[in-house]
């Protein structure tokens, strides 16, 4: 074998088609036609003697083998991308585009007091912002579809490099009239889960707060669960359960404030993590310790830095 015969070109449809699964759209992507994107990928099976791929009328399926070659390419071309940024590298950082995904309880609390100061401290910038669960956006981070992560550190991070940014506490969030809502002193063991309201599955919050509630869950949580932490603080003000919530999206205007009380734990600090996630091989590392840095120094009141 030549690799030689092979291009990144061939490795960019390669690993297009595994990550859609569809042979159109992965052509669509690589703004190819479908036939030509077929030939290529047929001519990368063929030098390399094996099945990426099995195809019907209706579906594509990678086979292992498939699997093995597109998590190398994707590899390769990650490499290949760094020559791109070399001359990047000797200019200001975070400069051009980046592509920056945020969970959706954390992303439109923190990056308010983030954005004005970004634009003024990078003026070359060109932030690409997408919200969204843990899980969707660490697969987008593994497939280059996004250049860092702002999460919680809930996640398989085998091949990511995780750079601590702060600490952020959880609050209890309880109906005026509750009596956790004036107990004195607060603690986590008064917490009863089949009086609290969580996030849907999907959300790494509401594992969190399982995982704080584990030690004496006396009941099973309410089968009712919210799509969003703005949800969530309904269903506190109308009275329906307690829950845990972040400190940053408890807003000093919140027109809930006369409904619903929001009271610090003693004790012990319960809290979550916030990290920049990005991929152990990225080119941009420059510009992943210039963005951590000015997330540090611009921390809003109520967290702590890490």
């Amino acid at each position: 074998m030549n690799i030689s015969s092979l291009t990144l070109r061939d490795l960019e449809y390669l690993v297009a088609v595994a990550d859609q699964q569809h042979f159109g759209k992965a052509a669509e992507s690589c703004n190819v036609s479908q036939p030509a994107l077929s030939a290529q990928i047929r001519k990368v099976e063929d030098f390399l003697g094996l099945q990426l791929f099995e195809r019907s009328n209706r579906s594509v399926v990678i086979t292992p083998a498939g699997e093995l070659v597109a998590r190398q390419a994707r590899v390769v071309l990650e490499e290949a991308r760094k020559i791109l940024t070399l001359a990047q590298a000797t200019n200001r950082p975070l400069s051009g585009s980046f592509r920056l995904g945020a969970i959706a309880t954390l992303g439109p609390y923190l990056m308010p007091y983030l954005l004005e100061g970004l634009r003024k401290r990078f003026p070359k910038l060109e932030l690409l912002m997408k919200e969204g669960l843990t899980d969707h956006l660490i697969a987008d981070l593994r497939t280059g579809a996004l250049d860092a992560v702002l999460a919680a550190p809930t996640f398989a991070d085998d091949g990511l490099k995780l750079i601590p940014l702060f600490h952020e506490p959880f609050l209890l969030a309880a109906p005026k009239a509750h009596e956790l809502a004036s107990k004195e002193p607060l603690r986590v063991k008064d917490l009863h889960s089949e009086d609290m309201v969580l996030l849907e599955d999907g959300h790494c919050l509401r594992d969190q707060i399982v995982e704080v509630c584990r030690s004496n869950r006396r009941g099973n949580f309410r089968e009712f669960h919210a799509t969003s932490l703005e949800t969530l603080r309904h269903l506190v003000a109308s009275g329906f359960g307690y829950t845990l919530i972040p400190r940053l999206a408890i807003a000093t205007h919140d027109r809930l404030k006369n409904l619903v009380s929001y009271r610090q734990f003693a004790g012990k600090r319960v809290g979550r993590e916030i990290v920049l996630v990005c991929r152990e091989r990225f080119g941009r590392m420059a510009d992943i310790d210039a963005l951590a840095a000015f997330i540090r120094e611009n921390l809003p009141e109520g967290v702590t830095r890490l």
